[in-house]
C-alpha cells in the first residue's frame, strides 16, 4: 500500500464511498434559510409558471443572478419532483465537478500522486465539503471557475500537444461563460484579472498568444448572450439592475450591508481549510518558490488564490462563502506540497487536527448557552453529541495520521477521511436548528387549514422556505425586502402600507374568503392590543401565523 494513488482498487473503493456518503446528505436535512428556501423557490415557481426566462421570487421578479442554477433545479423538480436533495442536486454535482477537476488536472499538469491528493485535500477542505451541501451559489460559481482554471493549466503545459491546448483553452472558455451564467460578470472578469496579474508576476507574455481568443469568444457569447437578450427583451429594466446595481454597486458601496474588516476572511480561510492547516502556509510557499521558464503552474495556482482572496477583501459586500473559489488552487498547490511532504510535517498537521479535535469536546459544552430562548435549548442541546462526534473523530484521524506517518500517503488518507465524516457529522446535526430557523414543523399546521383558494400573507417579514414547503406565493405586507427592485416595477403585488392590510382583513374576517397570515410575535402582539381579530393555527418564538376564519377547517 506504498502508493494508494496507483491502486485502482482502492481509489475506486475511496471514491465510490465518499459519494455514497455526499449524495445521502443532500436529502438529510431540510432546506435552510435564507439561501436554500430562496433559490429552491426561484426553481419552483419557474417550473409551476413555465416561464424559464423571467426569474421570480414570491411571484416576484428577481433579478439578482443569473439563472444557470436555477435551470438545473427546476429541470430536476421536473424529472424527481420536489424535494431536498433534488433542490440541493446542482450544488452536490458541482462540488463533486471540482473535485474531480482538480483530481484530473493534478494528474496531467503534475503527476498521479498530486491528482490523487488534491482530489482529497479538496474533498475533505471544511468549507467545500459543507458548502457542496448548501443550495447557495457559490459552489456552482466555483465548480464552474474551477472548469476555466483547470482548462487553462491543462492547455497551458509546456508539453500540451496542439489539441489539447485548443480543447482545454475552449474548455476555459466555456467555464468563464458558465460561471457568468451562475452569478454574473465576476465568472470572467476575475479570472481575466488573474491572467493579468500572473503575466506580470512570471514575466510569461507568450501566454497570450495560447488563448485561442477566437474561437474561445464564439464558445463565451453562444453560451452566455441568449438568455441576458432575451431577458432585457422582456424585461427593459433588467440591464440597469443587473449590471450596475448588482456588480458596481455591490462592489464599491454596503448598499447590501454585507460589510466587513479588511482580515473579514482570513478566518474563515483558515477554518475552510482544516483539515490541512499544518500544511497551508507550506501550499502557499509552493507557488512563491516555483520557477522556470515557459508557464509555471504553481505560480498561476498561488495569484488565482491570492487575488482572489484580495479581491474580496476589499470588497464592500462579504459573505463568508465569497472565497471558495480559491480552494481547487489551494488544493492543487497543497498536493504539490505533500508529494514530497516529510515525516515531520505529516506530524504536525496531524497534530494540529489533533488539537482541533480536542479544542471542539473542550468547547462542545459552550453549545446549549447560545440558545436565545427556552424554546432553543434543546435543539442546541441536541448539536452537541454531533459536535463532539465531529471534534472526536477529527481527534481520532490525527491520531491515526500521527502513526502511520512513515507512510506519509496512508496518513494523507486518514486525515482526508477524517476531515470529510467531521464536517458531514456538523451538517447533520445541525437539522433540527434548520427546521426551526425554516419554521418547517409549522408546516402540517399551516396545510390543514389551506384550501386552493386560500390567500397568504408575509407580515413584515419574509419567510425564505415556507413558500417553498408549502408550494404558495404570499403577499408581502409593509415588508420589501430583497424584493424591493421587483416590487418598484409591480407594485399591485404588495401591501406596503400595515393599515391597510389590517382594514382588507378585519373586513374579510369570518367570511368565506379564507385568509392565512404570517408575522412576527412583535407584530401578533401589536395587531392584537389594537383587537385585531386573528387566530393562531401555529407559532414559534420566530413567527405567528394566524387565520382570518374564527374556526377551523372540518
Amino acid at each position: 500500500m506504498a502508493d494508494l494513488h496507483k491502486s485502482r482498487a482502492f481509489v475506486w473503493t475511496l471514491a465510490f464511498f465518499f459519494c455514497v456518503i455526499w449524495f445521502y446528505a443532500l436529502d438529510a436535512r431540510i432546506l435552510v434559510p435564507t439561501d436554500e428556501g430562496r433559490y429552491a423557490e426561484i426553481a419552483r415557481e419557474m417550473v409551476a409558471t413555465g416561464d424559464w426566462i423571467t426569474t421570480r421570487l414570491n411571484g416576484i421578479k428577481y433579478f439578482e443572478k443569473p439563472p444557470l442554477q436555477v435551470w438545473m433545479t427546476a429541470i430536476t423538480f421536473e424529472l424527481f419532483g420536489l424535494g431536498e436533495w433534488q433542490a440541493r442536486f446542482w450544488t452536490g454535482l458541482c462540488g463533486l465537478i471540482g473535485i474531480a477537476a482538480v483530481g484530473y488536472t493534478g494528474r496531467k499538469v503534475f503527476g498521479g500522486r498530486v491528482g490523487f491528493d488534491a482530489a482529497l485535500v479538496l474533498g475533505s477542505s471544511l468549507l467545500w465539503a459543507m458548502l457542496g451541501h448548501i443550495n447557495t451559489l457559490d459552489m456552482g460559481l466555483s465548480a464552474m471557475m474551477t472548469l476555466a482554471l483547470c482548462g487553462l493549466l491543462v492547455a497551458q503545459r509546456n508539453d500540451a500537444t496542439a489539441t489539447e491546448r485548443r480543447n482545454g483553452m475552449l474548455l476555459c472558455w466555456a467555464g468563464m461563460a458558465l460561471a457568468v451564467m451562475s452569478k454574473g460578470l465576476i465568472g470572467v472578469l476575475l479570472p481575466g484579472a488573474v491572467l493579468f496579474v500572473y503575466t506580470f508576476v512570471a514575466r510569461d507574455w507568450m501566454i497570450w498568444k495560447r488563448l485561442h481568443a477566437g474561437w474561445g469568444l464564439v464558445v463565451f457569447f453562444v453560451i452566455t448572450t441568449p438568455w441576458f437578450v432575451l431577458v432585457s427583451i422582456d424585461n427593459p429594466e433588467f440591464p440597469q439592475f443587473f449590471f450596475i446595481h448588482e456588480h458596481f454597486q455591490r462592489f464599491t458601496s454596503k448598499i447590501h450591508h454585507r460589510a466587513g474588516p479588511i482580515y473579514y476572511f482570513v478566518p474563515l480561510l483558515l477554518l475552510g481549510m482544516v483539515p490541512w492547516l499544518g500544511v497551508l502556509a507550506q501550499g502557499f510557499w509552493q507557488g512563491v518558490r516555483n520557477r522556470g521558464n515557459g508557464f509555471q503552474p504553481e505560480k498561476m495556482l498561488l495569484v488565482w488564490a491570492a487575488f482572489i482572496f484580495f479581491f474580496f477583501s476589499i470588497s464592500s459586500s462579504k459573505l463568508p462563502s465569497y472565497i471558495l473559489p480559491i480552494f481547487p488552487a489551494m488544493a492543487l498547490l497543497i498536493a504539490c506540497y505533500l508529494r514530497h511532504v516529510t515525516q515531520r510535517a505529516i506530524a504536525i498537521n496531524a497534530g494540529v487536527l489533533v488539537a482541533i479535535g480536542l479544542a471542539g469536546l473542550a468547547l462542545v459544552n459552550r453549545i446549549p448557552p447560545l440558545a436565545k430562548s427556552d424554546f432553543e435549548l434543546p435543539l442546541y442541546t441536541a448539536y452537541m453529541p454531533w459536535v463532539a462526534a465531529a471534534a472526536a473523530i477529527a481527534a481520532c484521524g490525527g491520531v491515526l495520521a500521527f502513526l502511520a506517518r512513515r507512510h506519509t500517503e496512508r496518513s494523507v488518507v486518514l486525515i482526508a477521511v477524517a476531515g470529510f465524516l467531521a464536517s458531514q457529522c456538523l451538517m447533520l446535526g445541525h437539522d433540527p436548528l434548520g427546521r426551526f430557523a425554516a419554521g418547517y414543523e409549522l408546516v402540517p399546521a399551516v396545510q390543514a387549514e389551506m384550501t386552493p383558494q386560500t390567500h397568504m400573507y408575509l407580515v413584515n417579514r419574509y419567510e425564505q422556505a415556507l413558500p417553498f414547503y408549502l408550494e404558495r406565493t404570499m403577499t408581502l405586507v409593509a415588508h420589501a425586502d430583497e424584493m424591493e427592485f421587483g416590487l418598484g416595477r409591480q407594485p399591485e403585488l404588495w401591501i406596503p402600507d400595515l393599515n391597510v392590510f389590517v382594514a382588507q382583513w378585519s373586513a374579510r374576517y369570518g367570511t368565506g374568503a379564507r385568509e392565512i397570515a404570517i408575522m412576527h410575535p412583535d407584530t401578533y402582539r401589536d395587531l392584537k392590543q389594537r383587537n385585531i381579530p386573528m387566530r393562531v393555527i401555529a407559532s414559534d418564538p420566530r413567527r405567528v401565523i394566524v387565520s382570518n376564519q374564527p374556526q377551523p377547517l372540518s
